[in-house]
């Protein structure tokens, strides 16, 4: 499973139009997941993501994560993070998993970090969605399970 970590001041997802999803201060994490994953994967990952240092501390260093801040998450699916550019000029996304495996998996990243008591939305799986993004820093990590 991979994710990619936007530090943001706010973020938004909008389907067809309708703002579905806002979160302030926190991050916005595109999340992908690989044919070979399991729910394992997102149970490492929002350890992960809970936990990672990189907010500014009052020396300005980072020092501290999403709970000593009390920020916003919202998660949205990406299978393109599994794109291959090898060869050719399209991707191809065989080492994605296939949308019913992607989604429980996803679920499941989105309930561990639920439980951590911060606020958490998320997108819907498998539509199109356009998400807006107002990065802080900017500040973007990827994350892998492997």
């Amino acid at each position: 499973m991979r994710v990619l970590i936007q530090r943001v001041a706010s973020s938004s997802v909008s389907v067809d139009g309708r703002e579905i999803a806002r979160i302030g201060r926190g991050f916005n994490v595109l999340a992908g997941v690989n044919v070979n994953d399991g729910q394992k994967d997102a149970v490492f990952l929002a350890q992960k993501i809970l936990n990672l240092r990189i907010f500014e501390d009052e020396e300005g260093k980072f020092n501290k994560s999403i709970l000593e801040v009390g920020g916003d998450i919202l998660v949205v699916s990406q299978f393109t993070l599994y794109a291959d550019c090898d060869k050719g000029r399209r991707p191809s996304f065989t080492s994605a998993a296939r949308p019913e495996q992607a989604q429980v998996i996803i679920d499941v990243l989105v309930e561990k970090l639920r439980e951590s008591g911060l606020r958490v939305e998320s997108g819907i799986f498998g539509a199109h969605m356009v998400v807006e993004i107002v990065n802080d820093g900017p500040v973007t990590v990827i994350l892998d399970s492997k």
